[in-house]
Formats: structure tokens, sequence, C-alpha cells
């Protein structure tokens, strides 16, 4: 009869847990040196090793010869643990067994001597579905059992059980075992079986057991029963997940707006085997990728990605402003709970929410409206020192440029902007604007109602090659209120502090705003409608 590879390669000594060193040596110093708790708690994530671990204590401190604190597999008290004939080590799992009357029947048990090992065991599995009245009938027992009792107890949900079951056990936190742990076991078990398992199949199946061992396990005996090699593709395609390269293509033509290609992708998705809402689940993954790599300086120890993916990955991350990628997010996110909710609507809602994606000016949402206003400050910018937005070059074939061409409108091709010249004693190239003036002056508005002036369209700019700071005011009567003594040293005390640098009032420099720029101000309004 056919054995499942989970069960085949169940680990049998301590040595063979993989990922949880940091629990396998004390169980085995403890054992080695006699110093058996009375109740353990395994906690953490499902297929990690915890009823594993507990059925490898139970033979250990029952071994007959162990060896360096593991059992050694050969005698009797281990053998008849292995073929579950020892009727002192007894597993019982608390979601079916979660009543009180279970719990009394272990306590009244508990009393007799072990028949043929030196310890009884009580494994307890899922021992947060015990009830409450389960839970106070075993306090007592497990706090102070007799001397030939060990219990173990086993949760994937620490924070159900009662904190005073937790303070009468020895706790230990199983981790999600790493990637690369899992894959070379997987190598491992695919030799051993002669499996045609493929490296980067290999960690893609790890990859997708989310830090669990058995869950990766059981996946490599699912597509390995379909025989042949097994390469990347070829697993892509039996658990019907997306591949890296084809999710980058779909976020660059979200991002370029080419619907056409959207339009295919989910086509190609609806008519395979693959279910819309895990395809949208990689989409998410992939997303969130791009953010850990746009925030981060090293990415690496964060993704479970090899280098060149991490490469790749930033070639589609450096085209998406801060503003649109979290709008992505946040509409990918909201799709996804409605695709679980719904059945046979996920199609329609993968193609209006991609839409939506490919053009901010569709959403009323918050997030869509930072992306817009985030375009505008770029559009801002560029005008500012005297940079004129890109027009578009062909009408058939528009150039898909996020910085410089509006979603709905383009500059005319006949009539391109053309800015007016700058005063020769601040060219253009030596200004920079600076990127927290409005936030500059909300703080100074609140020491002071003399700077509240300073919201109706003024502007700061650093003149790198004269050492000093133009402001340009958008009336005469704020930049007269400002020109006084306190008022000007507040500004430039706040200006040094942001700058790091000492800026003395006479090195702020005041004007008004001239008219060819406040006609650049109506023309970003005229863009944005």
């Amino acid at each position: 009869m056919y054995q499942a590879l989970y069960r085949k390669w169940r680990p049998v000594t301590f040595d063979d847990v993989c990922g949880q060193s940091h629990i396998t040596d004390i169980l085995k110093y403890e054992t080695v040196e006699n110093r058996i708790s009375h109740a353990y708690l395994f906690c953490g994530p499902r297929g990690t090793g915890k009823t594993t671990c507990a059925k490898i204590l139970a033979k250990a401190i029952n071994c007959l010869s162990p060896v360096n604190g593991n059992p050694c597999g050969k005698c009797a008290a281990c053998q008849s643990i292995d073929s579950e004939s020892a009727t002192d080590v007894l597993e019982m799992d608390a979601a079916s067994n979660n009543g009180v009357d279970a719990v009394r029947a272990i306590r009244d048990e508990v009393i007799y001597t072990p028949s043929g090992l030196k310890y009884r065991v009580y494994i307890v599995d899922e021992v947060h579905m015990l009830s409450i009245s389960a839970f106070n009938a075993l306090l007592k027992t497990l706090e102070e059992p007799p001397a030939h009792v060990v219990f173990i107890l086993a949760t994937t949900e620490l924070q159900k059980l009662p904190s005073t079951i937790i303070s009468r056990c020895q706790r230990f936190d199983f981790r999600r075992i790493a990637t690369p742990v899992i894959a070379d076991r997987l190598l491992h078990i695919a030799k051993a079986e002669q499996i045609d398992l493929s490296e980067d199949a290999a960690r893609i199946l790890a990859k997708h057991a989310n830090g669990g061992m058995r869950d990766a396990i059981s996946l490599l005996d699912l597509c390995s029963s379909s025989g042949g090699v097994l390469d990347a593709a070829r697993v892509e395609e039996l658990l019907g997940i997306s591949s890296t390269e084809s999710i980058q293509k779909l976020a660059s033509s979200v991002l370029d707006g080419d619907l056409s290609y959207v339009f295919s992708a989910i086509q190609n998705v609806s008519s395979s085997s693959v279910d819309m809402a895990v395809f949208w689940q990689d989409i998410l993954a992939f997303y969130r990728d791009m953010l850990v790599v746009k925030t981060t300086a090293n990415p690496a120890e964060y993704l479970d990605c090899t280098k060149e993916e991490i490469d790749r990955i930033r070639t589609v991350a450096e085209r998406y402003p801060y503003e649109r990628l979290l709008y992505h997010i946040r509409m990918l996110d909201d799709a996804l709970v409605q695709m679980q909710r719904s059945g046979s609507t996920k199609r329609m809602i993968a193609e209006l929410t991609f839409i939506k994606m490919s053009d901010p000016a569709l959403s009323e949402e918050p997030s869509a409206l930072l992306a817009r206003i985030a375009a505008l400050e770029e559009k801002i910018g560029l005008l500012s020192i005297g940079m004129p937005i890109a027009p578009v070059q062909n009408a058939e074939a528009p150039v898909k440029t996020e910085t410089f061409v509006p979603a709905k409108a383009a500059m005319p091709k006949e009539e391109p902007y053309v800015p007016a010249p700058k005063k020769e004693e601040r060219p253009a190239s030596g200004l920079r604007q600076l990127p927290y003036w409005l936030e500059l002056v909300e703080s100074l508005s609140k020491q002071s109602r003399s700077a509240m002036g300073l919201r109706d369209g003024s502007k700061a700019f650093k003149d790198a090659e004269n050492d000093r700071i133009l402001i340009k005011f958008g009336n005469s009567f704020t930049m007269k209120l400002m020109s006084e003594d306190s008022a000007k040293h507040a500004l430039a005390a706040m200006i040094s502090a942001r700058e790091g640098k000492a800026y003395s009032t006479d090195k702020l420099i005041y004007e008004l705003a001239d008219k060819q720029e406040l006609a650049n101000d109506d023309l970003l309004d005229t863009l944005e409608e």
C-alpha cells in the first residue's frame, strides 16, 4: 500500500527535524541530563514539526538506549511507540475530544503507573479547542501531575489558551521554516525517491508551502504523481500559479495603461485551470515585494527571492511612485475581498479593478487622490525650474509617460508651452524647490498669524549657486508681514533646521511671483481637470 511522502519521511530523531534547532537542542539536552519537565507547550504554524517533536520526545524519554538525547529507534520502547501499540503514550485530538469528560478521564488515569514504559505521556493536539470547563478540570493535574506523567500540548493558536495553562508549561515557539531549508529537504527526498526535481522547482514548492515542511512535501507528492521531469514551468502548471515574469509584465502594463495585454492575461487565467483568487494573491504578493524593494535598503532579508528575481522586481518598482504603488495595493486588496465573497463575478471584478488601477482619475478613493496629487507635485516642480511638460509625440501611439503626460489630456502638439526666461541673477539651473515648504508653512502658521498668508500661493527655492533661499509670495501684503524681523528670524531658523545648515535673515530673498508663474499654476489646474 502506498504511503504518503510526508508520513514516510516524518523525522524519527531530533537531528532529522529541519529548521527548529533552537528547540531540538534544548530537548536533547534535557533528555541527556534527565531534566524532564512535567508539561510542555509546543506552539506555532501548521506543518512546522510540533506533533513530530512531541512523538520524538515521548520516545526519547522512554528510550532504553538514547543516543545523545535522540531515541535509538531499536529498543522495545521505541518500536512499540512507533507501531502505536504502547498503551503508555496516548495521543488525543482536542478538536474532537474537547469536552470536560475527556479531561476527567485523563485525570482519573494519571494516578496509575505506566504499564511498560518509564513515563506515561499524554500528547494533546490542537489543545486550544478544549472548552473552558475542560481547561479548568485540567489545571490542577497539569500543575502537579505524578512524577511518572508528562503532558505535551500542541496548538496553532496560542492566544486562545488561558494564561493559567500557559504558565504551567515549558513553552516552545516553532518558527516557519526558511525557504532554502525546505528546498534542500525536498531535493534530498526527491533524490531518494528517484524524482527528477530541479532546484528552481524545489524553491517554488518551498515558497508556496509558506514555511510548512509538511505542506511542501505534500505538494511534491502531488506534482510527482504526474511523472516526468519536474521543472519550474511544470510545477507552476500543476499548482496553478502564475510565473513571476508574467506578473511583472502585467504590473508594467497596468502602469502604462496597456489594457489590451491586461484583458489578454485575464482571459488566459479564466480559460485555464488557475483560480482567479489564487492568481490575484500572486499579484498582490508581487506588489508587496515591490513595496519592500522600494522601502528597504536590503530587501533580500525580507523576500524569498534570488538576487536575479530581486533585480527584476526593482526594475518594475522604480517606475512606480510610492503613492501609485500604495493605491494599487489598496485596490488589489479590496478586490480580493470581493472575489472571496462572490463566485461567478471574479473575472469582472478583476477587469474593473485593473481599469481603475490604470487611471487613478476613475476612482474617488483617498489613495487614488494621493497618487494624482503626487503626479501634480512632480509636474509643478518641473515647471518651477523651467522644464516644459513633454508633448505627445505621436497621436496614434502616445508616449506613455507617468511623469509628464496627463492621463486624459495632452499638451497641444501645435502650441507647446515655452516657459518665460528666468532672471539672470538667479538662473533656473541653480534653483531647487524646497520639498518641505508646505509642511513648514503649516508649522509656522500655528506659531504666528502673520505666516498664514504663506498658504496663498507662496513657494520657496534653494539657490545653491549663491547660497541663499528665494521665497516668492502670492501677494504683497503677506510679503510685508513676513519682512518683520521676528517673522523673518523664525522663518530662517526653521529653514536652517530643515537644511542642516545655518541661514541668516540676509540669506532670505523675498519677491512677488510674476504673472508667468501664476499662468503656470493655471495650466496645471487645467491639466488636472
